[in-house]
């Protein structure tokens, strides 16, 4: 990385990893407000079905409701790669998660704002299959 110390690098990926897990500890405590402030305003969130594309705006409105019983989600991550752009402007990853749903995976990206918040751009949630599942997988899931 071009003008980056390792010191640097490591920091910033610190604050990729705060941010993260901090989205992920206010989904698990159901306060909408800290983990919708963490999307960038012109997010996307990728679900695990294929209609769950969402703008920021419609996977709040998805949300609400799930925050607001106090019933949203609780994914723990279990490890996690972060790699970050030429300027450390830009970073995406991939984690492993726990969650009710079993294994799961999360990737996507993340955009550093002029105040040095780190905000979250584009996020993919997908189920992970072993391959030696994926046949039985694709037999129950076929369209």
């Amino acid at each position: 990385m071009q003008g980056q110390t390792k010191k640097e690098k490591k920091a910033f990926i610190e604050e990729v990893n705060k941010t993260l897990d901090s989205w992920h500890k206010y989904a698990a405590e159901s306060d909408f407000d800290h983990y919708f402030d963490l999307l960038d305003k012109d997010a996307v969130f990728v679900g695990t079905d294929s209609a769950e594309v969402w703008s920021k705006k419609e996977f709040m409105r998805y949300a609400k409701k799930p925050f607001k019983q106090k019933k949203a989600w609780k994914f723990v991550p279990t490890s996690r790669n972060v790699y970050l752009g030429e300027n450390s402007a830009v970073a995406w990853f991939d984690e492993l998660l726990n969650t009710w749903m079993g294994q799961c995976r999360g990737s996507g990206v993340l955009v550093k704002k002029e105040d040095g918040e780190w905000k979250i751009k584009h996020y993919v949630l997908s189920l992970t299959v072993p391959n030696d599942k994926l046949k039985a997988v694709k037999k129950m899931i076929a369209y």
